[in-house]
């Protein structure tokens, strides 16, 4: 497979008046086109930090991501704004979603400054929405509104999609069927998946597990049997 993300020796620390706090300590990482990979670890491990780094929103203290021989670190702002605008989908705990549209026009407004969408109905139609894309958020539940952010995210067909504790403000039913549809995306527009979570089940699904501790790598487990979300135990 291609290596979509090579990260090496990447650093990140926060000056808090004199007390310097690590949030990651020398992480090496790869994630692979088409791959479903578990960041798990608990609160305070540097989940968050490594992720927003690989997606361009942070800048690592140190060491160096490459996007297929792209060097984020070294990027501009501008350079960063056009790497997340061209290939990275966010999805993200709370939706974010904006209240005065529809489901259907909150997609519309990626779609509307991407170079190569898919059209919003087809992006919420592979998310299982094709009937409530006229619905606002309001009249939506939080599975439904979540599964609209993953529409948003994938309708303008990025090689990356990034999720940060995706069904954390979600019930176990509901957040099995985001995972399903984030398990769907993954497999059928085969793009690099990295999903943040501190539950040890949904593991499951992943074809790689990266262990997070105190900011570092514990250890990397392999899957040789990833499964649907729905037959995860919760």
């Amino acid at each position: 497979m291609e290596a979509v993300f090579a990260a090496r020796a990447v650093t990140k620390f926060y000056d808090m008046g004199e007390v310097r706090v690590h949030a990651l300590r020398g992480v090496d990482i790869e994630l692979y086109s088409g791959e479903m990979m578990v960041l798990l670890g608990p609160s305070g491990s540097g989940k968050s930090t490594l992720l927003n780094i690989l997606g361009g929103l942070d800048r690592a203290s140190g060491g160096s991501v490459l996007y297929r021989g792209f060097d984020i670190t070294a990027a501009k702002d501008r350079e960063l704004t056009q790497y997340r605008r061209r290939h990275v989908g966010f999805v993200f705990q709370f939706y974010n979603l904006i209240p005065s549209l529809t489901a259907l026009e909150n997609v519309a407004a990626v779609t509307e400054i991407a170079e190569n969408p898919m059209k919003p109905a087809e992006a919420l139609e592979l998310v299982g929405l094709a009937d409530r894309m006229h619905h606002f958020p309001s009249q939506l539940s939080g599975g439904q509104q979540q599964r609209v952010a993953i529409a948003r995210a994938i309708a303008k067909r990025p090689s990356v999609l990034l999720c940060d504790e995706p069904t954390g403000a979600l019930d176990s039913e509901t957040g099995i069927v985001v995972l399903e549809a984030i398990d769907k995306v993954n497999r059928e527009l085969g793009a690099a998946t990295a999903v943040i979570t501190h539950n040890a089940d949904i593991a499951g699904m992943a074809d790689r597990v990266i262990h997070m501790s105190n900011g570092g790598v514990s250890h990397v487990e392999l899957n040789a049997n990833r499964r649907n979300p729905r037959e995860l135990h919760w």
